[in-house]
């Protein structure tokens, strides 16, 4: 099973699965550029904050 669960994903027609792929990679060049190697333990840290962490990580505050 992947991190994301694209295969169950039920966005399957117009923009959406573009769109839904972009934002997945901006997800994944996020947590690399914040220094995980191990994209799946990332987004495991990353949901035990789900409100802050994603803010940290992007160093927006």
């Amino acid at each position: 099973m992947s991190p994301f669960d694209e295969d169950a994903s039920k966005i399957r027609t117009g923009h959406g699965p573009d769109n839904m792929a972009t934002l997945r990679i901006l997800a994944i060049n996020t947590l690399r550029a914040a220094g995980h190697r191990n994209i799946a333990a990332g987004i495991r840290h990353a949901s035990y904050e789900p409100f802050t962490c994603p803010v940290d990580l992007l160093g927006i505050i």
